[in-house]
């Protein structure tokens, strides 16, 4: 291809994807969440947080939802490596209830699946995946992006920050068809890194937050937001849900742990831009 030609066409998407990005900022949704210090998971509002999405993979001809995922651009969604394997997926977004056909919802394809390549699942390492879209969605009041947050960001100890996903709401409990939500206060490093706590299991590439013994991220929600909002009242992705207690998703001092986004960033930023 010509390599002028490249450029101008490349100028050109960038240009209109800005257009699109200041008619729906990232991270601003036109229905906001209704969020509340109350304890406990909550059905959301529907809409309130459109860039979550649903992976989907392809049983007998059967899509079944596995693990949640963050738009961060129209074509890229940002999720856990440890929810990659050989399936063939979809990723399945503006839903609010999986169970319904929502007119606002778009199943979309995938063109291509990058994990990240020091991926360990045997220390749970580097547990991050991006999954480039079939086709570029068109941001909607429906379907829009969560911010990213700068490189290096550490959340502070206590911050509000929410986990939204269609995982179990208890331990070995049925999924439920309504997108939820739940306040996962942020423990910082230095607490979650407490021998009665998570102790060397966490690395400073990870947030911890929750602990509680009664709220936190479950089987299902693998691979969803850890949703924070900034000074500026945009939503940003902050965590990857990545790993909690296998024996019960609520146990004291046992926080449910995110892949940290801060601390990916030139990651992501390499890998969309190479793919």
């Amino acid at each position: 291809m010509n390599r002028h030609f490249e450029d101008t066409n490349m100028m050109k998407f960038v240009v209109l994807a800005c257009l699109v990005a200041a008619i729906y900022g990232c991270g601003l949704p036109t229905f906001p969440p209704v969020v509340t210090r109350v304890v406990g998971g909550e059905d959301v509002r529907p809409n309130s947080w459109p860039w979550q999405v649903s992976l989907q993979y392809d049983r007998d001809g059967e899509w079944r939802h596995t693990c949640g995922g963050t738009l961060i651009s129209s074509e890229w969604v940002l999720t856990a490596a440890h929810c990659i394997s050989s399936r063939t997926y979809r990723v399945y977004l503006g839903k609010h209830n999986l169970v319904q056909t929502e007119e606002a919802s778009l199943a979309v394809g995938v063109a291509k699946i990058v994990v990240h390549e020091k991926w360990s699942s045997l220390f749970i390492r580097n547990d991050i995946a991006l999954i480039k879209l079939e086709t570029p969605v068109t941001f909607s009041d429906f379907i829009m992006a969560a911010c990213l947050p700068e490189a290096g960001f550490l959340l502070p100890h206590n911050e509000p920050c929410y986990v939204t996903g269609w995982g179990r709401t208890v331990t070995g409990g049925a999924l439920p068809d309504v997108l939820q939500q739940a306040l996962l206060p942020v423990a910082d490093h230095a607490t979650c890194t407490q021998p009665d706590w998570w102790g060397f299991m966490v690395r400073d590439t990870m947030v911890c937050a929750g602990g509680d013994g009664i709220v936190s991220g479950c089987n299902g929600d693998s691979g969803g937001p850890l949703n924070c909002q900034n000074a500026d009242g945009a939503w940003e992705v902050h965590g990857i849900v990545s790993f909690g207690l296998g024996l019960s998703c609520n146990f004291p001092k046992k926080p449910t742990v995110f892949t940290q986004v801060s601390s990916y960033m030139d990651w992501i930023n390499t890998a969309m831009m190479s793919n």
